[in-house]
This record gives C-alpha cells, sequence and structure tokens, in this order.
C-alpha cells in the first residue's frame, strides 16, 4: 500500500505540482513519462511521490512522448488507469496517438502545459499546442489557475472514465505563468480525494480472457463513418457528464467550475474572450475601463470541447463587440478563437462586431495597459459602429503594431 501524504488545507503549490498531487491523490496504475519543458517538474515530481513510496502503481520512462501516449493507450485497454504529460513539440509527437486514443475509446488524462511550437525555438506560453489538440476527438479543459489545475485533474478521471463518455481528457494549463508560479492551493485529503475519483472500473479489458476483445481494428468505408459519428456524438453529450461531475466537486468543496467565466459581462457592451491566465490580467484593465465609463468586460473558456456554442450565444448575445485573442500564430488565416466565436454568431441576427488580436507570442508579456488599449479600440468600434481598425492586429508587438485583414483589401 501507498504511504499517506499528509497535506495541509492550503498548500504554496504551483500548476505542475498541484497537477502531480492530484495524480498522486487518484492512484494510478501507470505514468508514463518522457519529460519536456515547461511540463517537466510534473512528471518529476510524480517521479519523487513514486521514489518516497507514496504511490503504488507503474511509473515508465519511455523513449519519446509518442511512447509516452502510447503506453498510456496500452495500460487503459488492458484495464489501468493513467496519465502523462506533455507540451510543444512533445504533444506534436505524441498527436498521432491521441487520434488513436480517443478512436479506441479508451480513458487517459493528459495534463497539456501549454508552449510555443518552434521554430525558432523556444520555450515559453502560447496555445500552438492546444489548438494543435482541438480536432483529436478529446475533451479539453482549460486551467486559469493552479487551483483549477488541481481541481480539473481530479475531475478530469471522474469524466473520462464516466460509462457515458470513455474518451480521454486534455487538462491544459499557461506553461511557466501557472504551471510555475507558486500560488495558494486548497487542497482535499488523500482519502477525501480518491473516494471523489473513485475506484477504476475496467470497460472491454484486453486481459479479461473469458471476453476477448480487440483494439485498433481497421474499418473502411462500410464501417468508418459510424465509429466516428458515435464518437462525435458522445464527445457532445460528455457536456452533460462534466456538469453532473462539476456540481458534485462544488458539493465536495465549494469550489464552482463551469464551462465559461465571466466578469462584468451581464451590462458589457465591449468584451474580450481569451484564454489561460490572461483572463486575470483582463479582469484588473476591466476595472480600470469602468472608472473611465466603458462597460468593458471578459469571458473565458474552462471547457474548450465540447465547445460551448450555446453558452457562448446565450451569454454574450447582448455584445456589440468582441475582441478574440487568440494566443498562437494564425499561419495564414484567422485566429482559430477567433474563427469559433464567429462560427457561433453567424447565423444570429443583430448587429456585432468581432476582431481578432494575436498576442503574447512565445511568453511576451500581457500587461494591463496592453489589454486596456485594446478595450479602447473596441469602444472605438462599438461608437462607429464599425471596425475602425484592421480585422487582425498582432498586439504587443515592439515597434508599430502589424495588421492584416485589412477593411480596405
Amino acid at each position: 500500500m501507498p504511504r499517506n501524504y499528509q497535506l495541509d488545507k492550503k498548500e504554496l503549490w504551483d500548476g505542475n505540482l498541484a497537477a502531480a498531487h492530484a495524480w498522486r491523490q487518484a492512484q494510478l496504475d501507470v505514468v508514463a513519462a518522457y519529460p519536456i519543458t515547461p511540463s517537466t517538474p510534473l512528471v518529476e515530481g510524480y517521479g519523487e511521490f513514486y521514489a518516497n513510496g507514496y504511490i503504488d502503481g507503474e511509473y515508465v520512462m519511455v523513449e519519446s512522448e509518442h511512447a509516452a501516449m502510447s503506453a498510456c493507450v496500452g495500460a487503459a485497454a488492458a484495464g489501468g488507469r493513467g496519465a502523462t504529460a506533455t507540451s510543444s513539440q512533445g504533444l506534436a509527437f505524441m498527436i498521432e496517438v491521441l487520434y488513436q486514443a480517443s478512436g479506441m475509446r479508451v480513458p487517459i488524462v493528459l495534463e497539456l502545459v501549454n508552449r510555443a511550437l518552434g521554430a525558432p525555438l523556444n520555450v515559453n506560453i502560447d496555445h500552438s499546442d492546444m489548438y494543435l489538440t482541438r480536432d483529436a476527438g478529446w475533451i479539453s479543459l482549460d486551467a486559469l489557475t493552479a487551483q483549477d489545475a488541481y481541481d480539473m485533474t481530479l475531475m478530469a478521471f471522474r469524466i473520462s472514465e464516466h460509462p457515458d463518455v470513455r474518451l480521454p481528457v486534455i487538462v491544459n494549463q499557461d506553461g511557466l505563468l501557472t504551471s510555475h508560479t507558486v500560488v495558494g492551493v486548497e487542497t482535499l485529503s488523500d482519502e477525501e480525494a480518491y473516494k471523489f475519483v473513485g475506484e477504476y472500473k475496467a470497460v472491454n479489458s484486453l486481459l479479461d480472457t473469458d471476453r476477448p476483445v480487440t483494439y485498433g481494428a481497421q474499418t473502411e468505408e462500410n464501417w468508418h463513418y459510424e465509429h466516428k459519428a458515435r464518437q462525435h456524438h458522445d464527445l457532445i453529450k460528455s457536456r452533460s457528464v462534466i456538469e453532473e461531475i462539476f456540481a458534485e466537486f462544488e458539493a465536495l468543496t465549494g469550489r464552482k467550475h463551469s464551462a465559461t467565466k465571466e466578469y462584468m459581462i451581464e451590462d458589457a457592451e465591449v468584451v474580450i474572450v481569451c484564454l489561460g491566465s490572461t483572463f486575470g490580467t483582463a479582469m484588473h484593465a476591466v476595472n480600470l475601463m469602468r472608472e473611465e465609463g466603458i462597460k468593458a468586460g471578459v469571458f473565458a473558456h474552462q471547457i474548450l470541447r465540447p465547445f460551448p456554442l450555446l453558452d457562448i450565444r446565450e451569454k454574450l448575445q447582448h455584445v456589440k463587440v468582441i475582441g478574440a485573442l487568440d494566443r498562437s500564430s494564425p499561419g495564414g488565416a484567422m485566429g482559430a478563437l477567433f474563427n469559433e466565436y464567429c462560427g457561433a454568431f453567424s447565423n444570429l441576427s443583430g448587429d456585432r462586431l468581432i476582431c481578432n488580436y494575436i498576442y503574447g507570442l512565445g511568453g511576451r508579456d500581457v500587461t494591463v495597459e496592453q489589454i486596456s488599449a485594446i478595450y479602447k479600440t473596441l469602444e472605438a468600434d462599438k461608437k462607429a459602429g464599425k471596425l475602425t481598425h484592421d480585422l487582425q492586429c498582432f498586439s504587443g508587438l515592439r515597434g508599430p503594431d502589424i495588421s492584416f485583414y485589412g477593411l480596405g483589401e
């Protein structure tokens, strides 16, 4: 039996350590690790728990990120609870197996500590790796804080293993900003946490010789469509299960989680939508804008997949101007978040402006002053009834901003 770890009600943890403790408390059968910055301290922390006798499971050091996810798929198919962590180029190497995991309907938790994709090589935050997973068939959660990283990791096991879901789950957090910043994190005892997560119940185990099964079978045009349609349907329907588990966690801890997180939205006329730690910075900017008479608000996601389309429509239908902030180079197109918000509002009536800001690439600082400047631009758009600038701007450059997709082109 593993040793019991004594926690205070509040611990000073960063996001990586918070997630590592959640892994420990979930009593995993297999963790497969190939460390990469900035997720390295997560698997190192778990490895220290293993070395000191707090873990009663397998800790497997593999030769690559591709192998790490492959080991998790094998462990889950064999009837074990498994997890791994990665970032950036590691996720890019792993991506093939993400599609295998979701298509095989195996429950796995992936901690994705978000970092820029190279080249140029960069070890700091942006959301390029997060966006790379959007169509991989995984449920995707976004931790805005280290507290979220702890809470969502515990909930991710429950969500992934639910009999109506049986899909893998990603928990995203901002590299270095969330993963390496030490804050106060409210904890559960080991007993409370494991009771919440529950004992793992194997489904269709490869090791059940009385009921043989196969994984990864080939299907062509006669059955492939049906498999993918069922997978997509269950991913969309997982939202109800996620909400049930969020509610159960709130009853246990008093901490509320939801698909989206809002600040000063009710009467807002200009709103920034964003992901990750930018939410906190934008809250400060909103307060400043309110003092200047600008009805600003900020809107963020805690669920990325399944995409909360109806929540967005309901909560932002009154907003006149939306600035979608994408922390990833768009590769010759508009940003991913911008495109999804345009899709959300495409069939709704009303005069609404949506523009795109590319910001914070490779760890570039995101300041209250920078966010405030965006709000002031959105306010000018509202007063003019049209965009007063190009549809897409690269915000936060040294020197003049670069703008694309100008209205005059």
